[in-house]
């Protein structure tokens, strides 16, 4: 029997989409308009103000892989704070935050300096001068809703700008905003990493 066609797909989300083909009915733009082939769907989202590496597909099977708090897939966040992160906050971050009474999984967390070099965000951040901003890399491995804003500002550093630029060993690389590619054998095995290897939880 031939095998049925199957597609993974890696996207730059730009600020200001939403993670679906159709409207939730504000004024923000949807996944219709960049010309993704049939039958692909969004594997977990991103925000409409958060940006950064979205993964498409038509196999069911990849949310379950990819999703599942038990895969412990790692996922990596450059993140615009405002001020300088003390070494304390630092630790919280990457020890566990108390958000909506529970406590976030350990992560890793680094200062990023200098600044990444990331594209122009339209519209750009609203930034006061008086109140410095830092950058922060950011690898978690299970994915709340809002949850790295939630944390960032829990320790006291509001998130002013998110992107996500890796998923599991795949990184957004010079993957522009706005543009897509098709992974090859390569690409899917650096998304999937151990994964790809680790048999599915049974079902309860």
């Amino acid at each position: 029997m031939k095998r049925p066609w199957r597609v993974l797909l890696a996207f730059h989300k730009p600020y200001g989409v939403i993670s679906r083909f159709t409207t939730d009915g504000s004024s923000h733009a949807t996944l219709a308009g960049f010309g993704f082939p049939p039958r692909v769907y969004p594997i977990g989202r991103l925000d409409a103000d958060s940006e950064g590496l979205l993964l498409l597909s038509d196999e069911p099977a990849l949310n379950r892989r990819l999703l599942h708090p038990g895969q412990r897939h790692p996922r990596e966040y450059w993140v615009q704070i405002e001020r300088i992160p003390a070494a304390d906050a630092l630790r919280q971050l990457a020890t566990g935050v108390r958000v909506l009474n529970r406590l976030t999984r350990p992560g890793q967390v680094r200062l990023l300096e200098p600044p990444p070099d990331v594209p122009p965000r339209q519209p750009p951040i609203r930034t006061r001068k008086s109140v410095p901003t830092a950058w922060l890399a950011l690898e978690l491995t299970e994915g709340k809703n809002r949850q790295v804003r939630r944390m960032t500002a829990a320790v006291g550093h509001p998130t002013l700008r998110l992107i996500r630029v890796r998923i599991g060993a795949y990184g957004l690389g010079q993957l522009r905003p706005g543009t897509w590619l098709t992974l090859d054998q390569a690409g899917r095995e650096a998304v999937l990493g151990a994964t790809s290897l680790r048999p599915e939880s049974p079902r309860r």
